[in-house]
Formats: C-alpha cells, structure tokens, sequence
C-alpha cells in the first residue's frame, strides 16, 4: 500500500469535470485507489462519491493505492494530480 496527501489547487476544488477525469484514471489500474477528505474515505472510480465529498481550494486530501499495480499506480496518480488539481 502506497499513499501521499495533496493540496488543492484548483480554485474551484474538485468539481464535476475533474472529479470525471480522476474516476476514469482510477479505472485504469487493477489497485484499489482510495481518496481521504475530513475523515471519510470513498473509492476514486465513483464519481458521484467523488464529489459529494466537497472537497475545496486548499483542503489537503489523502490518495491511498493498494494493489498489484500500485507502484505504477501511485507514480501516475501523483503526476495526474499535479497537472489536474
């Protein structure tokens, strides 16, 4: 299990288009990728979880990748959330 925690940078926080794209990119991998906000973690392949999470401009978010591809996993979803959020 690998994990890293992120600040939002994006002024409108993740919103339905980004919260779309992090879905599908989730999909990609055969790991399970969790995202932690305020306590309550969901899985990242469910868009509507993803946004009613209501996570905002600075709020800091946790990524936890556990699986057969993790590895891989981790190191693109660190560069998607950099170019994304």
């Amino acid at each position: 299990m690998k994990s890293f925690e992120f600040i939002i940078r994006d002024e409108l926080g993740i919103h339905a288009r980004p919260a779309g794209l992090l879905s599908k990119k989730a999909k990609e991998y055969q790991s399970e990728v969790t995202l932690t906000h305020n306590g309550k973690s969901i899985l990242a392949t469910k868009l509507m979880a993803l946004m009613s999470l209501g996570v905002k401009y600075g709020d800091v978010v946790k990524i936890t990748v556990d699986g057969s591809d993790e590895e891989k996993a981790f190191e693109e979803l660190m560069a998607f959330f950099e170019g994304n959020f």
